[in-house]
């Protein structure tokens, strides 16, 4: 498996001298004026600890994280397998504020396995404290509230929830986890949900592991250092029948420690990929392990060619794409029997897997059953089956290859270092002459090369042997179209009725078709009725090329308005519903960037009659804007002609990603659409 934790094999040397040649050296930086270590003992509360009306933080927040301090460190493996252990111990404190903020007393603690090790996770303890007539209470967590759930075959999740939690609660949680995996030296969050008073990271690495320290967000510290000790180590290597070979290694270890204050919780807003893209946090990766100076270097780390030739050998990826799956000839025969062009037989195998496969699982990079038995079961998770797409088209001599991708809601993809990780989704590249087809046959409702708006989000990496090509799938490269037409007459009886007709773009008409296939297209007309209310009747109503996956879809339908005949004035809003009725973007400032899936160009027109026996009395003003000169622009240009109104509204944006100094302009530009569009026509009754 790639990319999991796995332990490295190492036999050490019976001695080594201080030798530093890590590659994460954090400098020295003096530590800043004031408190340099906090003034908490877990385990013990005082009445005094539940008051924090000197503490900076945000006072209408739901909790706050008093402190949050980690520790990672290694030390000798003690199983007799002649390397070394990391231990990681995490304790926290936690003020519980509102209600709202119950759900920060559910705990979740990820153990990892490769297979034939498993982390251990050890000295739980958790426990509530209630400040009661002035005396502190604590009630403890049982242990039999403490839960586990197996994820995969890697990944299990210890889950709990501390008890007798209330407003004013404090919390603490602590725990150790020792794990032979130190290639998977546990990543620390500064920030997150709520706000945090103190955050604590301190990593100890001996001289002999080198990682590359990967960073995000805001990395101000209030302490940041970094110093060289002296260090010893044991290591016990298993003799077998005979007594263990006990070795001491002695050294040095690079101390880093990292603090954040008062830091502010990060919230999410409209339009996030994932917040985790941009709370403070620091990761590592192992770059290499060597024992000494003239010891050998492993490397660890490698680049995207060891990468991608490790997932190809691999039974959780790429193997079976080595073999001859002699076992599918006869299915691809029916298949592709009538294609007559390379493309066609592309098609033709994408449509039979995606008419006829039902994906389990749409976050997932690597497989857990082999190729034969997903096409025997039809159903698999995303790698599983768009590895099978790859198969089936390598059958019939045709150029595919998988790519891996890290969907919007999973956080960017390093563009550096080779993260297999940092992946979560596969899809097939298929070439015919010379041009790529992206394809996803995971997902029912899409269109030929056409890929779910999630993918969207940065590079996508082809594994192959010979060429190994990088794409961007860039949201601004989505351009989402949408054209409404509304036409308004009045009858023969003088009843105002009319006829909508709606284009959608191709992400729109996915959504819809998904929706419909939930809810029914009848369920769906009805939603459009109660969104209408009593005023307006829909009938025949219609959606053509629903099934028909490569085409946009077009909601049709006729309807009839009361018309309001003896009252003095008539209200109408002439978007018929389809106006944007809220600002998307309500805080006042933004501290990370917004990012639509997609560009935006709808268009909306009407053509109306005057009501029989009114005339126009107030007529909202034409208006256009523009955002930034030439990035997008709205007009709402309206006129009466004769007996007649004529509007035509159109929002357009160029791009989907706005940096935060532009987000003031952007909200300003929303909220002028919000206000424009509801906006009414006045219609009064004429005087006899």
């Amino acid at each position: 498996m790639i990319n999991h934790p796995t332990t490295i094999k190492t036999k050490p040397a019976m001695r080594y001298t201080c030798c530093l040649l890590a590659l994460l050296i954090v400098a020295f930086h003096p530590i800043a004026s004031g408190q340099d270590k906090l003034n908490i003992k877990f385990g013990k509360i005082a009445p005094e600890d539940f008051d924090l009306s000197k503490s900076n933080y945000d006072t209408g927040a739901a909790a706050v994280v008093i402190a949050d301090i980690g520790n990672t460190s290694f030390e000798g493996n003690r199983k007799g397998k002649g390397d070394f252990s990391l231990v990681y111990k995490r304790s926290r404190r936690i003020k519980v504020l509102k209600k709202s903020g119950f759900d920060i007393a559910t705990d979740i603690i990820p153990v990892y396995s490769d297979g034939f090790e498993e982390e251990r996770l050890t000295d739980l303890k958790a426990s509530t404290y209630n400040l009661e007539n002035g005396r502190v209470i604590e009630t403890k967590l049982d242990d039999k509230s403490i839960f586990t759930d197996k994820v995969d075959k890697y990944t299990s999740r210890k889950k709990f929830t501390l008890p007798a939690v209330k407003e004013g609660s404090i919390i603490e949680i602590s725990y150790t986890i020792t794990s032979d995996f130190y290639d998977y030296l546990r990543s620390w969050n500064f920030q997150g949900e709520y706000p945090i008073l103190w955050s604590e990271y301190n990593v100890r690495i001996p001289e002999y592991f080198h990682y590359v320290a990967l960073t995000q967000g805001d990395q101000n510290f209030f302490i940041k250092t970094s110093k060289t000790e002296p260090a010893d180590y044991t290591i016990r290597v298993s003799g077998g029948a005979e007594s263990d070979d006990v070795y001491h290694l002695t050294g040095s270890d690079v101390v880093n420690r990292w603090v954040k204050k008062d830091v502010p919780s990060l919230k999410e807003e409209s339009f996030t990929t994932t917040i985790n893209n941009y709370i403070s946090r620091i990761e590592f990766q192992l770059h290499y392990y060597q024992f000494g100076a003239s010891g050998q270097r492993h490397d660890y780390l490698g680049n995207w060619n060891i990468a991608s030739d490790k997932l190809l050998k691999s039974e959780y990826f790429g193997a079976a794409l080595d073999n001859d799956n002699a076992w599918m000839s006869s299915e691809m025969k029916a298949i592709v029997s009538d294609a007559h062009s390379n493309l066609e037989k592309i098609q033709k195998i994408y449509f039979y897997l995606r008419d006829h496969f039902t994906c389990t699982d749409f976050d997932s990079y690597y497989v857990y059953k082999t190729l034969k038995s997903v096409f025997k079961a039809k159903s698999g998770n995303v790698a599983e089956i768009n590895l099978l797409l790859v198969a089936m088209l390598r059958h019939e001599n045709l150029v595919a290859d998988p790519m891996l991708l890290s969907t919007r809601e999973h956080g960017f993809a390093s563009e550096t270092y080779p993260l297999i990780k940092k992946f979560n989704y596969v899809i097939c590249a298929a070439k015919d002459e010379n041009k790529l087809y992206y394809l996803d046959a995971s997902r029912p409702y899409l269109g030929f090369a056409q890929l779910p708006v999630e993918c969207y989000n940065g590079l996508a990496r082809a594994i192959n042997r010979d060429n190994l090509y990088v794409i961007r799938l860039d949201p601004d490269s989505l351009k989402e179209q949408k054209m409404t037409t509304v036409l308004i007459i009045n009858d023969e009886k003088g009843q105002p009725s009319g006829s909508f007709q709606s284009t959608l773009g191709k992400i729109e008409s996915y959504k819809l078709r998904e929706k419909v296939n939930k809810k029914t297209e009848r369920g769906f007309f009805n939603d459009i009725q109660t969104e209408y209310g009593s005023e307006v009747s829909i009938e025949n109503t219609s959606i053509d090329s629903l099934t028909k996956l490569d085409f946009p879809v077009k909601v049709q339908y006729d309807f009839n308005i009361k018309s309001g005949s003896g009252t003095d004035m008539i209200y109408f809003n002439p978007m018929m519903a389809e106006e944007w009725k809220e600002n998307p973007f309500k805080s006042s400032d933004r501290k990370y960037p917004v990012e639509m899936p997609y560009t935006i160009d709808e268009t909306y027109s009407l053509s109306m009659d005057i009501p029989d026996g009114y005339t126009v009395d107030e007529l909202p003003k034409s208006a256009r804007v523009s955002f930034n000169e030439t990035e997008g622009s709205f007009e709402y240009l309206i006129q009466q002609s004769g007996t007649g109104i004529q509007l035509k509204s159109r929002i357009r944006l160029n791009k989907s990603v706005f940096q935060p100094d532009e987000y003031n302009t952007l909200r300003e530009f929303f909220g002028f659409i919000v206000k424009k569009e509801s906006e009414q026509i006045v219609f009064k009754k004429k005087k006899v």
